[in-house]
Order: C-alpha cells, then sequence, then structure tokens
C-alpha cells in the first residue's frame, strides 16, 4: 500500500495506491487481482474488491470502478444515480459515502482532490487517454463550479521510461500532435523509442496548475509489486493482473 504524502495532509480524504499482494488470487492473478475484466475467478476478484473496500471503509456496492476504454471520457459519481456499468476513464464525485477506484497494470493511474470544495477522483491515463485529453477533461470537471479550488494529484505507480519501448509510428503520432512532444521520448535504436509516460502525465497535469507528487516506482520492473501488461506479454503468460487506487471523502 503507497499513499501520496501531499494528499494524506488532508483529513477529510482517504486514498490508496494498492500493490498486487494481500488477495485471494492465485496464478498469474497472485494476489490481489482487482480486475473484473481479467480470465481470473470472479469469486477472487470479489473477494479482493471487498477486501479494498473494507480498507477504504465502505461498503462493497459504494466502491465505484470504470469500465475502461482509454477514451477521454470523464463522469460525475452521485449515490443516487449509480449505473451499473460506467463507461469511462475518470470519474469524480462530492459524495462522502462512495469510493473511487481506478485499475491498471502499466498505465497511469492519477488520484485527485479538491479538499476546500471537498471533490475527488481519479484518472486512468495510459497513453491513448492522455493523448486524447483525458487529464484536460477531468480538471476541467473538478473546476467547472469550483475556480478558486486548489487541486492536488498523485501520479501512482505505472511502466517507467527504460522500459517503455515503442516503434517509430507510435512517436509519429505523438509527434504529429506537437512537436514539443519529442522532449518524451529518448533513442534506443533505428527503430525504437523509449517513452515516458509518467513525465507526459506529469506535465499536462502542472500545465493546469495542479500540485503534483508521486509514487515514482515502475510497474515493470517490481515484479514482486506490480501487476504488468506488458511484462505479461513478454512472458508468454495468459493474462495478467491488475492493482487498483482508490480515493474518496471520509
Amino acid at each position: 500500500m503507497f499513499f501520496s504524502k501531499k494528499i494524506k495532509k488532508f483529513k477529510k480524504i482517504r486514498h490508496c495506491f494498492f500493490s498486487k499482494n494481500g488477495g485471494f488470487s492465485n496464478g498469474v492473478y497472485k494476489s490481489l487481482n482487482c480486475g473484473e475484466g481479467s480470465m481470473d475467478k470472479k469469486k477472487n476478484v470479489r473477494k479482493n474488491l471487498t477486501f479494498v473496500s473494507k480498507k477504504m471503509g465502505v461498503k462493497r456496492n459504494n466502491l465505484i470502478l470504470m469500465f475502461q476504454t482509454h477514451s477521454n471520457k470523464v463522469i460525475e459519481v452521485k449515490k443516487n444515480k449509480l449505473k451499473s456499468k460506467i463507461m469511462a476513464d475518470a470519474i469524480i464525485t462530492r459524495d462522502k459515502n462512495i469510493a473511487l477506484g481506478v485499475v491498471t497494470a502499466d498505465c497511469v493511474p492519477v488520484l485527485l482532490c479538491d479538499a476546500k470544495n471537498e471533490i475527488v477522483g481519479c484518472i486512468h491515463a495510459g497513453w491513448k487517454g492522455a493523448l486524447k485529453g483525458i487529464i484536460k477533461n477531468t480538471v476541467s470537471k473538478i473546476r467547472k463550479n469550483n475556480k478558486r479550488g486548489k487541486i492536488f494529484a498523485c501520479i501512482g505507480p505505472c511502466i517507467g521510461r527504460k522500459n517503455y519501448e515503442v516503434g517509430l509510428e507510435f512517436y509519429r503520432r505523438f509527434i504529429s500532435k506537437s512537436k514539443k512532444n519529442r522532449l518524451y521520448f529518448s533513442f534506443k535504436n533505428k527503430k525504437k523509442k523509449l517513452f515516458d509516460l509518467r513525465k507526459f502525465v506529469k506535465d499536462k497535469l502542472e500545465e493546469l496548475n495542479i500540485s503534483v507528487d508521486h509514487i515514482n516506482l515502475d510497474t515493470y520492473r517490481e515484479r514482486n509489486t506490480f501487476f504488468s501488461y506488458r511484462r505479461s506479454v513478454i512472458l508468454k503468460e495468459k493474462d495478467y493482473g491488475r492493482c487498483i487506487s482508490v480515493i474518496r471523502l471520509a
């Protein structure tokens, strides 16, 4: 379990970046796999999510997850208007009875809060969503009626630059958006680059005057601590688990 030093200072807010340990799953999913979209046994995933709910001090039904599609869609969650499936890559809430969760396995989990106006949120920031504007959309939605609030964000464990190898087509897609995006890439060889997803997300937040801190751990490298999609592919495993990051108003 990992915590933001900045967010932890707010007594009204509880949060946690959970590792892959402490759960009930086995095999490649060992042990705290919170991915409902994985091929893990459903009963084990339910047990894992119940464990997380208890840690966060909410009922299981009040731990709200998204059906993540690498989009730029943001939804405000309200207790009296809960949907069975939330199609989005970011959610926010003002409801104190709800905990918001994002599941990742290399992508960037971002937890956000505006303590003064009592709003919290989480973002699933893969490269697609980040490039499409998921971060700007989330911040805009938080600020919509509270422009004077101070937003804090923590970027959680994600794949590190040294292990995020990408092709030239990927590189060109970013450069076509802005030539300034070159700074997020370093040279590996004639056909491959290394991409700094963490820095890309951090800069998007800071451009919006968000105060940012980090749980600066590499999901690919920290094999005993985090799930990693890319590591599972390289190891030719059948599937992969997902870690969860959660935030709520206390």
